[in-house]
């Protein structure tokens, strides 16, 4: 664990913004490689630069980052304007999926965050030194942020240009296709012995890109070309996910799981509107259906002891997204007070992490099985990322359609498939690079 607990006190300064001027929403605002982002539908938190960071692997990392965050800001000084989730201050975090990970989990309080939340846009500055904070010197140290030298252009409001395809190499990860392959077939065979019931086995592939690789770049295709996930980026780390692990506000905490997927190229050619065979193929499999509800049980199980009431739909619904479509359902809960708080969002995803969805269950025999067939260290991929606030709000997804920039022209993808009894090895493999795809169309890269 690096960041010992600071002595000195952290001061944050909230003010209005105008939303109208920044007609093209938070996207507007990434035109840094070393952006903080969390955003959807153009809206969410932007951050800039950085006034302290924790880091730490290991099993208790979600609860240690818990206890360094409460710390820094227990006796914050706040002086916030907008009073709304995500003002004041404002951490922004990515955790390692493996309690076994030598990856570093992190949480980065960032300089400046700019944020549009229901129409209403806002500016805090965060300090540890004794410079007084102003209005004018919050405007001015966004200005020297998004305008400092190699800073790249914003994107025209409401869109992004699309990036030409690059000459780009795709190259092996950890395993080939056909050793992959032969994982998923290994895990079949292990969950008809009965010791589980599901495992999500995940690759990943290289590409090389001799233009170079931006990070800003990758993040304005992904939040316009994919406006319903929520686009992230802490550290490398990019992607722009669907499914919401927890999203926390007031003592009401949502999730949105996910599990069936369907390739929309599947559908062409196709009599009838694809939306119909995407309810037909997955709503109507029983492989689908059997792997969501596994999901959906895995959540909510793990959610009800914090909880004092719970619903989720009855059915769940098929979401829609440029690439696939997924079986989804959302789960609402009002939180519980234990031992005399409201649990944190950190607290909860301590308990909740790694669900069915991204794991297995039994998660602790799915996640042996994992290490014994992925021969990957996921780092980052499939663990929790997002933001929280002071105030116990936050959002915090689940690090999927993403990748790890590793050099200035090389990116490491990630995709994973839920894998039942039912489960055919090729056809898992297919639905990888049906998942690969966000990735590659942000880079440039034909799929």
């Amino acid at each position: 664990m690096t960041s010992a607990l600071h002595t000195r006190i952290i001061r944050t300064l909230t003010v209005p913004l105008d939303a109208e001027s920044f007609p093209g929403g938070l996207p507007s605002f990434l035109v840094r490689d070393d952006v903080l982002c969390w955003t959807r539908r153009e809206a969410g938190l932007v951050g800039f630069g950085e006034v302290a960071r924790f880091t730490a692997t290991g099993p208790d990392r979600f609860l240690e980052a818990d206890i360094w965050w409460r710390h820094l800001v227990l006796e914050a000084e706040v002086t916030d304007a907008v009073d709304c989730p995500g003002t004041g201050p404002v951490a922004f975090g990515s955790f390692a999926f493996s309690k076994t990970s030598a990856h570093e989990s992190r949480l980065i309080v960032p300089e400046i965050v700019v944020g549009l939340r229901d129409g209403r846009a806002w500016l805090t500055q965060l300090t540890f030194d004794g410079v007084e904070l102003t209005d004018a010197g919050a405007r001015a140290a966004l200005r020297r942020w998004v305008e400092a030298p190699g800073t790249a252009a914003a994107p025209p409001p409401g869109g992004t240009a699309v990036r030409p395809a690059v000459e780009a190499k795709l190259s092996t990860g950890s395993l080939s296709e056909a050793e992959w392959m032969a994982a998923v077939a290994e895990g079949v065979a292990e969950i008809r012995t009965g010791a589980l019931e599901k495992l999500v086995l995940a690759r990943d592939v290289v590409a090389t890109v001799p233009d170079g690789v931006t990070a800003a770049g990758i993040l304005r295709e992904l939040a316009v070309r994919y406006r319903e996930c929520w686009t992230y980026g802490v550290d490398g780390l990019v992607g722009s996910t669907p499914e919401m692990l927890i999203q926390v506000e007031g003592r009401t905490a949502q999730a949105r799981v996910l599990a069936g997927t369907l390739d929309r190229r599947d559908a062409e050619g196709m009599d009838g509107p694809p939306l119909e065979f995407a309810e037909r193929v997955l709503a109507g499999s029983e492989k689908q259906r059997h792997e969501h509800d596994i999901a959906i049980a895995s959540l909510t199980t793990q959610l009800a002891p914090f909880s004092e009431a719970m619903n989720a739909h009855s059915e769940p619904f098929i979401l829609e997204l440029p690439n696939v479509w997924h079986l989804a359902s959302d789960v609402k809960a009002e939180l519980a007070e234990v031992e005399g708080h409201v649990p944190t969002c950190l607290a909860l995803i301590n308990a909740l992490h790694p669900t069915a969805a991204v794991c297995g269950t039994p998660t602790t025999v799915a996640g042996a099985l994992i290490r014994k067939l992925e021969h990957l260290d996921r780092g980052p991929y499939a663990g929790p990322v997002g933001w929280l606030d002071a105030a116990g709000n936050g959002e915090w997804g689940i690090a999927l359609r993403g990748a790890v920039i590793e050099g200035p022209d090389t990116v490491r993808l990630y995709a994973g498939c839920g894998v039942v009894e039912g489960s055919v090895p090729e056809a898992e493999l297919a639905e990888t690079w049906a998942k690969f795809r966000p990735m590659l169309e942000s880079l440039g890269i034909s799929s």
